[in-house]
């Protein structure tokens, strides 16, 4: 009775044991995450530089004042466009033309004179041939002449000088153009500082230039493909490519310019103190949109990576300022992996070191894995959300 009494608890403890093992198992036995993984797009993609510009017009003309006086009229709408030789301001002219006055009758006066020292030569010269008067005379007659048609010429110039100073008091549009906010009001005294010697401002908008500064680096990016279009100019070869336009306006507001752009000129010299050179650019501007001392940025291509390697930037994970991604090994498990970027086109971003092509890429889940982890991966297609990321 005794033994078969242990018999049944050391039978009862060993089932209990056993069920406790296999309590542990399936506890063990955790389901596995899923979580979706893309291939990384691989495509020839522009690789872009963005630089801050000023605005100007491709004339930008100062109206100014070149005789002083007061303001009389002001003939032209400010803000509209006006046309070249169109009449804008007008200035008193009353000296001037006081001053014409005296200058021609300085003139009158000068001629009389000297048609009284060509008759005194005229009568001096026959008589010096007959020794009736002493060379000395028909000198003096000589230089008279000579000095009274010297005169002349000064009063002359004198008179035209008058007649010049009296057009100023007229001040035309010297271009088709538009024209700004007057900076001198009717009856103001303009022409002479401190009062408004630059009255206004014409500016010619149809077609605009916008001068930005870039690094020495980029400069050498910059020239090489500049010198190149060049030459294929002066050499008649490849004209279509000499005149392209591949540079973006990209304006306050975010929006693109829709006319591209293409590098005028670049400036002489580098900037010792800054490191950085002046280059200027044109736009076509047909609706006078962009106006001069706006602010905007200019999109340069530098240059074209091929077969790069591309990502959705929801897949990045930023940690302690690094850029990383998880990627899926041959083993199914995840690893954090490092990647260096320096560009991003809408929701991709471009990878330059860190990650081939062909490697599997987390986009959904990476919250709720970490490194070493084992998971259950769908390959899954990414299709940008970006209109035009390129």
């Amino acid at each position: 009775m005794p033994n078969t009494f242990y018999r049944a608890i050391l039978l009862l403890v060993y089932v209990i044991f056993i069920v406790s093992c296999g309590t542990e198992e399936v506890t063990d036995q955790k389901p596995v995450t899923k979580v979706s993984v893309i291939i990384p797009i691989k495509k020839d993609v522009p690789v872009t530089s963005v630089f801050v510009g000023e605005v100007k017009g491709l004339y930008d003309i100062p109206i100014r004042a070149r005789v002083d006086g007061y303001l009389e009229e002001k003939l032209f709408q400010e803000g509209s466009l006006v046309k070249k030789g169109q009449l804008l301001y007008v200035i008193d002219a009353q000296p001037y033309k006081a001053e014409v006055a005296s200058k021609s009758s300085e003139v009158a006066e000068a001629r009389t004179i000297l048609v009284k020292a060509e008759n005194e030569l005229r009568r001096i010269r026959p008589l010096a041939e007959i020794n009736a008067v002493s060379q000395m005379d028909l000198d003096a007659a000589i230089a008279e002449e000579g000095a009274a048609r010297a005169a002349l010429d000064a009063a002359e110039a004198n008179h035209e000088i008058a007649l010049i100073k009296l057009s100023y008091t007229r001040i035309h549009s010297p271009i088709t153009g538009v024209i700004g906010k007057t900076k001198a009001e009717l009856g103001e005294y303009v022409g002479q500082f401190p009062n408004p010697v630059i009255l206004n401002t014409v500016s010619r908008l149809d077609t605009i230039l916008v001068q930005f500064f870039i690094t020495e680096s980029n400069y050498l990016k910059v020239a090489r493909e500049f010198i190149a279009v060049n030459k294929s100019m002066m050499s008649g070869h490849n004209a279509n490519k000499a005149k392209e336009r591949n540079l973006e306006l990209i304006l306050s507001d975010g929006s693109v310019h829709p006319y591209k752009g293409a590098v005028d000129f670049i400036d002489r010299e580098v900037d010792s103190e800054t490191g950085s050179i002046m280059v200027q650019a044109s736009f076509q501007n047909p609706e006078g949109l962009v106006r001069p001392g706006q602010f905007a940025r200019i999109n340069v291509l530098m240059r074209t990576e091929k077969d790069a390697v591309l990502i959705p930037w929801r897949s990045v994970v930023e940690v302690q300022g690094k850029t990383n991604v998880y990627v899926l090994n041959d083993s199914s498990q995840v690893e954090m992996r490092e990647i260096i970027s320096s560009h991003k086109y809408g929701d991709l971003i471009l990878v330059d070191e860190g990650l081939k092509h062909g490697e599997k890429v987390l986009v959904d889940g990476i919250q709720r894995v970490r490194s070493g982890m084992t998971v259950e991966a769908v390959t899954d297609t990414f299709i940008s959300k970006s209109s035009n990321p390129f």
